[in-house]
């Protein structure tokens, strides 16, 4: 199985958890860590070189911090450019079929996530965007892999972490967290 692991991070250099985690993977070669603020400091995005990296791949990570309860802004314009073209020329089909898995690091405490907690939300409920999009293109939609607490992490906690998500990503037998829908057209 072939995994692009792509790494949405304004400020990697003085990330502890998601540097790492770059750089962890980067020591698996069967793993493609693509960086899209250091591909696209400008933030104009090659379309043509992203969509072959996805045909060339059978499981997709989109790696970043939670930021405003979200993905950074790089992340959401590769979706709204990327998938978008991709979507128009072929009507979201040549991505059928391939997983999506996110990973994504935050600041505060798991208990901050729920309806007791200060967030009100689970992370799962505030990456249903995700799934949609994944629903969407045909893509599997994978139990997410997520890191609390990152600010207050010990380095053998994020290294631990690591291979986990290593682990995690690479196993073959994840399954959909909601069967795949069928995108159908109606006429009213």
């Amino acid at each position: 199985m072939k995994i692009l692991v792509l790494i949405a991070h304004p400020d990697l250099r003085h990330s502890r958890v998601n540097r790492y985690w770059e750089q962890y993977l980067r020591q698996h070669p069967d793993i493609t860590v693509h960086n899209l603020y250091a591909a696209y400091p400008d933030g104009i995005i090659d379309h043509a070189r992203e969509r072959e990296m996805l045909f060339n791949h059978d499981r997709i990570v989109f790696q970043f911090p939670l930021y405003w309860f979200s993905a950074p802004a790089l992340m959401k314009k590769w979706q709204d450019e990327v998938l978008a073209s991709l979507w128009s020329e072929t009507e979201g089909k040549q991505l059928s079929g391939k997983d999506l898995i996110l990973a994504i690091s935050t600041g505060a405490p798991q208990s901050s996530y729920g309806p007791d907690g200060f967030n009100h939300f689970t992370l799962e409920e505030l990456m249903r965007p995700y799934q949609a999009m994944a629903n969407m293109n045909g893509l599997n939609f994978l139990p997410m892999f997520s890191f609390y607490h990152a600010l207050q992490a010990t380095d053998t906690e994020i290294f631990l972490s690591a291979q986990e998500y290593v682990k995690h990503i690479t196993n073959p037998h994840l399954k959909p967290l909601h069967p795949r829908s069928t995108v159908t057209a109606s006429a009213d």
